[in-house]
């Protein structure tokens, strides 16, 4: 019988080999072989369930996954998962599962249900249905690290919250600037969070836009999280160097007393200077500091007691420093402005904004949003006119000496040194060796960094 079989597949094989076009040869093959498998090979019915349920299912818009078991699912239940997409609501996910909205308001009206009205993209849901196909646990997947476990207890649902602790490492990258920090951090193999994160650090004492010379250098050693031993996420910059025009400058994360983490040197003084050196990312100076420039409007000889950042309208303007805002308006010539004084001895004004985020009297962070780029007022294009003064006095904004922020305190500074001695030590020893090192991390209470996800 089987022989028989087979002669027939064989005449069918060449049937298709001279009517059918190449392009069809692949599949018939596969599907030619996979009878003369089952007919060879017969199996049994246990065997035949067990391949239908691993069988894939694509992911249509009304169709449901039935997921394959693991280690946390419970093997007595049917499994359904449904991915959280843009729009979706808590009904229409039941929905596509094959649930009613009773079963959908019967979850989220139960203890901690309420965590279940505010959805976002990326995140999923697992149905887990008794032989009845009644819902009795629903996992609710925030991240690889999070989720939310709701169990049918008795007529109602309860909650448990479950978190994973991700193993952490501490790996090191190191390069030499040839043309921009972005292209050559790329070819170091550092992540684009990583690199913003090294120019943010480092933003108060190097302009990147124009201090950034062929020949300079950095170094970072920095946190990569593991689950379950692959990799899936990059952490913080634990420490790091630039060496720019030949001057090096370094600084390392500490988590001091109160929980709050931040930047510093060596020393103990703060990366972070009390204002931002530029406030905006995006742009470049179209007009500089100058008190005898000749005005592009009016054609003649008036003082220009600020800076031009020329930028795409619309580019979020921030505060340069921790503030109060002491005017906002409009006027024919500035356009509309915003005005900051911080503390007794500094004001910053923001001209010509597309729009302004903040009012008269509020307080503000620095790197806090108070408009956008425009070109209203006297202005030939969008930018932002942006002035500093000192004691009522304008000085250049790209050049003035800006105020350190807070050091550590005295009573902290042998705490911080000992916390942070190890992983300045370990960046310099990967730096010496100019070999690619992934080193376990050390213990929090001795790098100073909180064990967050």
């Amino acid at each position: 019988m089987i022989v028989l079989l087979m002669q027939r597949a064989t005449r069918f094989l060449h049937l298709m080999l001279n009517v059918f076009p190449r392009r069809h040869l692949i599949a018939a093959s596969v599907v030619s072989c996979c009878l003369l498998v089952l007919i060879v090979y017969p199996v049994t019915d246990a065997e035949a369930k067990r391949q239908v349920s691993e069988q894939l299912v694509l992911p249509t818009e009304s169709a449901a996954i039935e997921i394959a078991l693991e280690t946390d699912l419970k093997p007595t239940l049917r499994w359904v998962e449904q991915s959280v997409g843009s729009g979706d609501s808590l009904s229409l996910l039941f929905s596509r599962a094959k649930l009613s909205a009773a079963d959908a308001y019967r979850v989220s009206s139960s203890k901690d249900g309420k965590l279940l009205r505010n959805l976002y993209p990326g995140e999923s849901f697992r149905f887990g249905l008794n032989q009845a196909g009644e819902l009795e646990e629903l996992h609710y997947i925030q991240s690889k690290l999070v989720s939310r476990i709701y169990s049918l207890d008795g007529d109602s649902y309860s909650s448990e919250l479950r978190e994973l602790e991700p193993d952490t490492l501490l790996s090191y990258r190191e390069g030499i600037i040839k043309d921009s920090l972005y292209l050559s951090a790329q070819q170091a193999n550092l992540p684009d969070k990583l690199i913003m994160e090294l120019a943010n650090i480092f933003a108060w004492d190097i302009d990147f836009v124009f201090d950034i010379r062929q020949g300079d250098s950095f170094a970072i050693l920095f946190q990569e999280k593991y689950l379950h031993g692959e990799k899936f996420a990059v952490g913080d910059i634990v420490a790091a160097s630039f060496t720019n025009r030949g001057k090096s400058y370094n600084a390392v994360l500490y988590t001091d007393s109160k929980g709050n983490s931040s930047y510093y040197t060596p020393e103990g003084l703060s990366m972070r200077k009390a204002f931002l050196r530029a406030p905006l990312d995006i742009f470049r100076i179209s007009s500089g500091f100058n008190l005898k420039r000749k005005h592009p409007i009016h054609k003649m000889i008036k003082a220009h007691r600020g800076v031009d950042y020329a930028a795409p309208r619309g580019t979020p303007v921030f505060s340069a420093g921790d503030g109060k805002v002491i005017a906002t308006g409009y006027s024919k010539a500035n356009g509309n402005y915003v005005f900051v004084q911080h503390g007794q001895t500094y004001v910053t004004k923001y001209l010509h904004l597309n729009k302004k985020k903040v009012r008269k009297g509020q307080a503000v962070r620095q790197r806090q949003i108070i408009g956008t780029v425009g070109s209203t007022g006297y202005a030939t294009g969008p930018h932002l006119h942006y002035e500093f003064l000192v004691n009522g006095v304008h000085r250049n904004p790209r050049t003035v000496k800006l105020p350190q922020a807070n050091p550590i305190s005295a009573t902290e500074l042998a705490a911080f040194k000992s916390a942070t001695t190890p992983a300045l030590t370990q960046l310099a020893q990967a730096g010496t060796s100019s070999e690619l090192v992934q080193l376990e991390t050390l213990p929090s209470a001795q790098t100073g960094i909180a064990s967050a996800n």
